[in-house]
């Protein structure tokens, strides 16, 4: 069910020097499916060689960058400092989003269910089982809820969408934590499982009473009705791209080993309390100098370029210090044969 977008490489990034190879290859998240799939029509126009995206989901992209059978990885799931430096890779940002829980819940439309950390944890370990539960109605005194039986609906592949979910759930509900845990992939306790966000967009659209999370552009492409989450100020804000941009405000990319930042339950009355960046992984040293300055190449342009594609869509384009940041690391963290494969201008 993985999707494939087409990013041609050439003419457009001539004036940077580099040089092209043919195909170029990508796999990972489907979180940022949406902004990669807007930058390759945009980039498209002018170009000549191409790049292949599969949005496998964060696990499957994870695998394939290991096993090098891609030219780069896309994850949601930052890895740890110690695990790039164990794989020999480097890892840096492209755009900020947010994660969802969507629902199907006959006469609700999106902003009116509100809930808490603690509820979707007791919603998601099966502890709460119906929308007319006490607990729910609690929450939401001023609605009628139906006596529906509630459908889980989850990631069935290695997701870092799930993991931002999982890790947020395992802050807020202690019975999440000990007995399934933050990661791309757990033991759901309950549930039907969907491959990929748009899989679990499918599932949920056609299940009555059903909840599932998916990235913030799923749920608006497919005018998915959505709930709003209590943030750490016991507010419930609407997800949109001020609200996540909020929630990146005071990440301290600067001072992170390996870029490994999380911007759950942040600070701020107006923050989406389940916002996260997406990641690119590829080799500190490139077998190919040619392959992985243009992998770099190629978001140096969308750095540069792709801002309003990605704001169009509710993602929040990283601000200018990080982007700045993040380029000066290029030419220190890639390189092949001891050189940089890229040095951005």
């Amino acid at each position: 069910m993985f999707k494939k977008f087409t990013i041609a490489m050439g003419t457009a990034l001539l004036a940077t020097g580099l040089a092209y190879a043919a195909d170029l290859s990508g796999a990972g998240a489907t979180f940022p499916a949406p902004v990669y799939s807007k930058w390759a029509e945009a980039f498209k126009t002018a170009t000549g060689n191409q790049l292949n995206y599969q949005a496998i989901g964060s696990g499957g992209g994870i695998k394939q960058i290991k096993a090098k059978t891609v030219d780069f990885g896309a994850s949601d799931k930052p890895l740890k400092p110690e695990e790039l430096s164990a794989a020999g890779l480097y890892q840096f940002p492209t755009v900020i989003g947010g994660v969802v829980p969507v629902t199907n819940i006959p006469g609700l439309h999106s902003g009116q269910l509100r809930l808490t950390g603690a509820l979707l944890g007791d919603i998601f370990l099966g502890n709460i089982k119906n929308w007319n539960d006490a607990k729910i109605k609690a929450a939401n005194p001023r609605l009628t809820l139906p006596s529906l039986p509630i459908t889980v609906v989850h990631r069935s592949d290695g997701s870092g969408t799930s993991f931002l979910f999982t890790t947020y759930l395992s802050m807020k509900n202690a019975d999440w934590k000990s007995k399934v845990g933050a990661s791309d992939s757990v033991e759901w306790p309950t549930g039907l499982g969907g491959k990929g966000n748009d899989g679990v967009s499918a599932f949920v659209k056609q299940t009555n009473g059903s909840i599932g999370y998916v990235e913030y552009a799923y749920a608006k492409q497919n005018q998915m009705p959505y709930a709003l989450v209590e943030n750490s100020a016991k507010q419930f804000p609407a997800p949109n791209a001020a609200a996540f941009g909020s929630a990146a405000a005071s990440a301290p990319w600067s001072t992170a080993p390996g870029n490994y930042v999380l911007l759950l339950d942040q600070p701020g009355a107006k923050t989406w309390p389940i916002s996260g960046a997406t990641f690119i992984l590829v080799y500190k040293n490139q077998e190919k100098a040619e392959t992985g300055r243009n992998v770099l190449g190629f978001f140096d342009w969308a750095y540069k370029n792709g801002d309003a594609a990605a704001s169009a869509l509710d993602y929040v384009p990283l601000p200018a210090a990080v982007k700045s940041l993040i380029r000066k690391q290029w030419a220190t963290n890639v390189t092949s044969g001891g050189k940089p494969v890229y040095v951005a201008k």
